[in-house]
């Protein structure tokens, strides 16, 4: 039987441990994408492979980092109606 988890933690991406791997198909593609890299202080590897499609993913995931969401608050059963009759939300309009 294989374990999901191993109890390990994995490294943040764009670390020492867990570099950014893009594929491009240009030198030019390479020298841009490289001051990205030493703009934001990530370590990075960038293979040119010319015969490959660009594989830029683990730039784009750096580069817009998931956001939190946040809930929106719930209504109470017993907290007051937000229409305003003074009742009880679960009496009322729920």
């Amino acid at each position: 039987m294989k374990k999901l988890f191993d109890g390990k933690k994995t490294a943040k991406l764009g670390a020492e441990n867990n570099p950014a791997v893009v594929n491009v198909q240009t030198e030019e593609r390479v020298k841009e994408l490289e001051s990205v890299f030493k703009e934001n202080g990530w370590k990075y590897t960038i293979e040119l492979k010319p015969d490959e499609p660009e594989d830029i993913t683990t730039l784009e995931i750096l580069l817009n980092p998931v956001k939190t969401k946040i809930a929106e608050k719930k209504e109470g059963r017993n907290e007051p109606c937000p229409c305003g009759s003074g009742k009880k939300y679960k009496k009322c309009c729920g």
